[in-house]
């Protein structure tokens, strides 16, 4: 075992089994040994390709998008633009290019980068070094919902990587799912001995033994927040990531994955990327519960085709013939429903009075 599951597995023996969400939070955010910490995850060379690093298209939509919600509400300013989980800067340098077609809306922003990682922050100052707006960076999401004027918010494959509790239903009813030691030093799961209060939503079936359930608490906390401040002030958010929808049943999807490979969820603490899928149904109701509408999911992959991305494709061979295979095996890649078109999915929070966005 490596050394940070061999600390893991000492506050194991110092205080008792901790919940996955802690172990997740420790695996990935510890300073010193944690993944984000020491690893460089995005990217062909990383342990995951995300949208952004596929394609220039991908941002480039998401930048119209948000422009034309932003016009929908009577272009009010000043705009607050954040992006949580903003990786290399990708995403937003691409949004930033689609935004150049509207100048009012390029000069009335002021761009938020949430990011803890001092490497990935050097990463996307870099990559937004020659943007023609204000970047700044800011540790917590909440040191910039109380900015006033209308709030627009991006997010990619950030839900995913959010701590998460996971529950077992067992003949004593739903038991949590804890990380326990085996005694001689390694990381096992175990069951919390008591079985706690927990109701899933009943769409979701009827539980059978063994079933597991998972929540994220502190994703449906940042949706609720984030629509409260959108309910206050106007704006949108809109969240793009792999999960499912409101009659997903029950299962287990928190997984491990080491240069894209899959690896075991409680090998090598901090050398793997842990993740599960999002809960869209939850977030949807959070979103409500902080006083906006949520519309979608939505495939992905109608998403950008609703966009416009067989014609942006079109027009990007046409000024790229070298690069025309290139380009369309990236949209193969970001709509097919065998590979990102399905899986992954869309979701928009916007007020209660807003019209319809585009896409959903």
């Amino acid at each position: 075992m490596n050394a940070l599951g061999q600390r893991i597995a000492r506050l194991i023996a110092a205080q008792g089994p901790i919940s996955i969400a802690q172990f997740m939070s420790i695996a990935l955010h510890d300073p010193v040994l944690g993944y984000y910490a020491t690893q460089d995850p995005i990217g062909r060379r990383g342990d995951f390709v995300t949208a952004p690093e596929i394609s220039q298209m991908f941002g480039e939509l998401l930048g119209a998008w948000i422009v034309q919600a932003w016009r929908d509400q009577g272009s009010r300013t000043p705009v607050t633009l954040i992006e949580l989980g903003p990786g290399r800067g990708t995403l937003m340098a691409d949004v930033l290019r689609a935004a150049k077609l509207d100048p009012a809306f390029l000069a009335a922003i002021q761009v938020v980068l949430v990011e803890t990682s001092a490497a990935l922050r050097r990463a996307q100052a870099e990559k937004l070094g020659s943007a023609a707006v204000p970047v700044r960076w800011a540790n917590r999401l909440d040191e910039s919902l109380s900015e006033g004027g209308p709030l627009f918010l991006v997010a990619n494959e950030f839900f995913d990587a959010l701590p998460i509790r996971q529950f077992v239903f067992t003949e004593r009813r739903w038991c949590e799912r804890m990380v326990g030691s085996d005694g001689r030093g390694a990381l096992t799961f175990a069951l919390s001995p008591q079985p706690l209060p927990i109701q899933p939503p009943p769409e979701r079936g009827k539980p059978e033994l063994g079933t597991i359930y998972e929540t994220s608490g502190p994703g449906e906390g940042i949706v609720e927040r984030v629509a409260e401040a959108i309910a206050a002030n106007g704006g949108a958010a809109l969240i793009v990531d792999y999960g499912y929808g409101a009659k997903a049943g029950f299962g287990e999807t928190l997984q491990a994955v080491s240069r894209q490979r899959y690896a075991g969820v409680l090998d090598n603490p901090g050398e793997a990327d842990l993740s599960a899928h999002v809960d869209f149904a939850a977030l949807a109701h959070s979103a409500e519960k902080g006083g906006t509408r949520a519309h979608g999911p939505v495939g992905q992959g109608a998403f950008l085709l609703s966009l416009g991305i067989a014609d942006r494709a079109d027009r990007l061979a046409r000024s790229n013939p070298n690069q025309r295979a290139t380009i369309a095996a990236a949209v193969e890649r970001l709509i097919s429903p065998l590979q990102m078109g399905e899986l992954f999915k869309a979701i928009a929070i916007l007020p209660q009075a807003a019209p319809v966005p585009a896409g959903f």
